[in-house]
């Protein structure tokens, strides 16, 4: 048993570690209005499509990352649409 065990741990970080590797979101990258309207855009676009839009006020800064890190991979966004919709997220946050 403790060896099935060991063997199902093994193979759940081997498969871990295979997988498409993502850039996450650590902090603010882009301020530009242009790039926060484009967040924003995306937030709309993409968000919109399974469920109402939160407020942005909703969350601070720290629980916004680890909300898109969950959304981001199931609306498909790229690494860079992901930040630009947490810097659009974060600036509507202040």
């Amino acid at each position: 048993m403790k060896r099935l065990l060991i063997s199902g741990i093994l193979l759940t970080a081997f498969l871990t570690s295979c997988g498409p590797k993502s850039h996450a979101v650590t902090g603010p990258k882009y301020t530009a209005a242009e790039q926060l309207l484009q967040g924003k855009t995306v937030f709309e676009n993409s968000c919109n499509k399974c469920h109402m839009l939160p407020d942005p006020k909703k969350h601070d800064d720290q629980r916004w990352i680890r909300t898109l890190s969950r959304m981001a991979p199931r609306a498909k966004l790229t690494d860079h649409q992901h930040q630009m919709v947490y810097d659009y997220l974060i600036s509507e946050n202040d």
